[in-house]
């Protein structure tokens, strides 16, 4: 899925706000296709590393491509190849749905070729709502639409920014399926924040935990449950007694059980921790890391 060339490429992005140090170093490639999802606590700089990104705000230091171009100094057609959903916009909410989108996509005409309109408002599940005013919405289906004004160019790069709050199940289950059809079926290559930890399990090829102004962890979350050896919790009954034991270790651990008690050991699950779990482990190993570097620090200067 992935080619060779880099399509966002960046190298110890940093960013100042007077005399707070926002981002300090960060560093990530994506490439064509991929999926990644930027977690981290609030106020940790994900919003302003997508804004940078998107060409929206000039970094402090740091190298940045996107698309083979920095995004502080891209035209027109650049930003032509770039959607963005952002979290809430203003509009005209007496535009029909199926006309604003129409209207927008001429914006994209003169540098590609934009999605056709009856296609997108199906393909984001608004099509028995194409002619209802945007005033007319509900949140769920207003979010909806905000996802066909990010794609309706056809990008090769989309930012989402909290794209399913407001979505029920079934609308975000369909919102999923597009995600993966953007990236597999129109390689486009997709950043998204979110703090539903879930979600970016499902989505995300890999995942990228910004913490303390740069990239603590970054990787499947496979991966990275393991890089934490985040606990299991095994269950099991056994002569009639309910057992739940927790370990780093569940494969040697039932291995063991199964060793030692054979036959008696009944009704086993085995809950493996969760990318919430990976996750919390590793903002909490930071921080402490952080606080315990503050310490001696504060020890060195007042020695």
């Amino acid at each position: 899925m992935a080619g060779d060339e880099p399509v966002l490429d960046v190298r110890d992005l940093r960013m100042r706000y007077g005399t707070t140090d926002v981002l300090t170093g960060v560093n990530f490639q994506a490439h064509r296709g991929e999926v990644l999802a930027l977690l981290g606590p609030n106020g940790a700089g994900k919003t302003t590393t997508i804004e940078i990104l998107e060409g929206f705000r000039m970094r402090s230091a740091g190298e940045v491509s996107v698309l083979g171009s920095d995004p502080a100094h891209a035209d027109e057609r650049w930003r032509a190849r770039l959607g963005v959903v952002l979290q809430s916009w203003r509009d005209h909410g007496k535009w029909r749905i199926r006309d604003l989108l129409g209207h927008l996509a001429t914006f994209y005409e003169p540098y590609q070729k934009p999605w056709d309109i009856d296609e997108l408002v199906n393909a984001v599940g608004l099509a028995e709502h194409a002619h209802k005013r945007v005033n007319k919405l509900s949140g769920g289906q207003r979010r909806r639409l905000d996802v066909a004004i990010g794609i309706v160019g056809k990008p090769d790069v989309l930012f989402l920014d909290e794209p399913t709050v407001g979505f029920d199940p079934a609308a975000r289950r369909e919102f999923h399926d597009l995600v993966h059809r953007l990236a597999d079926d129109e390689d486009t290559t997709i950043l998204l924040t979110t703090h539903d930890l879930a979600e970016a399990e499902k989505l995300a090829d890999r995942i990228l935990i910004l913490a303390g102004g740069s990239v603590i962890a970054d990787g499947s979350a496979d991966q990275l449950s393991l890089e934490m050896s985040t606990e299991s919790e095994v269950k099991w009954t056994m002569r009639g007694q309910r057992f739940v034991h927790a370990t780093t270790e569940a494969t040697k651990f039932v291995h063991d059980l199964f060793k030692q008690h054979g036959d008696d050991i009944g009704d086993l699950e085995v809950r493996r921790g969760s990318l919430e779990d990976t996750y919390m482990a590793m903002v909490v190993a930071f921080e402490s890391g952080q606080h315990e570097k503050a310490a001696r620090e504060f020890v060195e200067v007042t020695r």
